[in-house]
């Protein structure tokens, strides 16, 4: 159990990397093959492939998943972790036949990689981007409300102006709201947009007011990033050194 545990879990070993290295391929082909699946007018002879290719990588992680239970010293913590309900949620729609195909989400696997290799400066790097998120959390919290309520106000205000000349458009303010989101986010589809004079005016005010919806949380991480740079460094540097002391007449 201990060599077993040490294959899975550790990775100074060779067998423990050619464990890893061999399951992160796996997640590979899984993930063409989905890919592959989703093309029209597949073969018959190659959508056997692909289902066969299915069964073998889920019987691989399911096998994997139990094994990763049964020599974690915390059961409940890999079953509840981060790492564990990916694994689960890659296996578990194949079990239930829910219709709802969730192997997309086995590329959420290949962050092991950072663990495998030993990619200490992505730690470092996502260390950073957590304090800076900490940083930050309060402004934007505070944007994201206001974003809410600037686009709720916009879906309201382009509902008024457009109304009346395009009904079928901009039936309610629930359907104006997609109009405000594609406006408001500078992205603009072009399959909702005003044909008053009103409505273009109050959509010229809109976009600007996009452009700093756009910016502004930007700007509010790129603050707390340098902000959490310097923490950093300051952790860095050396404390003050002890000075000797005065020598006695």
């Amino acid at each position: 159990m201990t060599s077993l545990k040490s294959i899975i879990e550790q990775h100074d070993s060779f067998a423990g990397r050619a464990f890893d290295y061999f399951i992160q391929f796996l997640i590979l082909v899984s993930l063409i093959s989905f890919s592959v699946e989703t093309l029209p007018d597949l073969a018959p002879e190659t959508r056997r492939l692909l289902r066969f290719i299915e069964l073998t990588t889920v019987a691989i992680f399911t096998v994997e998943y139990v094994l990763r239970i049964v020599t974690s010293d915390s059961k409940a913590g890999y079953i509840l972790s981060f790492y564990g309900l990916v694994d689960l949620l890659a296996i578990l729609p194949f079990y239930i036949a829910s219709g709802l195909d969730l192997r997309a989400i086995r590329i959420l696997r290949l962050l092991r990689l950072v663990r495998a290799f030993k990619l200490v400066r992505y730690s470092k790097a996502i260390q950073l981007f957590r304090s800076a998120f900490s940083i930050a959390k309060e402004e934007l919290v505070l944007f994201f409300v206001a974003a809410l309520m600037l686009l709720y106000l916009s879906a309201v205000g382009i509902y008024y102006f457009e109304n009346e000349a395009q009904p079928e458009v901009f039936s309610s303010v629930f359907s104006s709201l997609w109009w405000a989101v594609v406006t408001l986010t500078t992205v603009g589809y072009g399959d909702a947009y005003p044909i008053t004079a009103g409505g273009r005016v109050f959509t010229f005010a809109v976009l600007l007011i996009g452009l700093g919806v756009v910016a502004v949380p930007s700007g509010i991480v790129a603050s707390a990033l340098s902000k959490a740079r310097e923490l950093a460094a300051e952790e860095l540097k050396p404390g003050p050194q002890s000075e000797s002391p005065d020598k006695q007449p």
